[in-house]
């Protein structure tokens, strides 16, 4: 745990947050391997990028469909994702898989489940 925390930190200065001042990095482990995201922000606030959905989408460029863990890194968290990147994150794992909530001083686990008990599925 703490070598994936020690990537996390080490990209969270790569995040774009000039607006929030609030830089996130999430890693997403899937079919044994590691796909990092950070966020990007806009001035036009809805056209921001979670961490968490660009990890998503660098996992399913790379060929992956199942979540197997995720890790969320904030020098202001431990922090939960949003509610849309819930649902993202829900869309390809399960309630079961594992969410690590990591900051400065610690970490969390929960679960998918747990974040998103009426997760929206077909």
């Amino acid at each position: 745990m703490e070598r994936i925390k020690a990537l996390l930190q080490a990209h969270v200065e790569r995040a774009y947050a000039p607006y929030s001042g609030f830089p996130v990095v999430a890693l997403v482990e899937a079919e044994g391997e590691a796909f990092l995201g950070v966020n990007v922000e806009n001035a036009a606030f809805p056209l921001s990028q979670c961490a968490e959905r660009n990890a998503v989408a660098a996992m399913v460029l790379a060929g992956k469909r199942r979540i197997d863990r995720v890790h969320v890194y904030s020098p202001k968290g431990p922090i939960p994702p949003c509610g849309g990147c819930r649902q993202v994150l829900m869309e390809f794992g399960g309630p079961e898989v594992e969410v690590v909530l990591h900051g400065p001083e610690g970490e969390e686990v929960t679960t998918l489940g747990a974040l998103l008990p009426m997760a929206f599925r077909l």
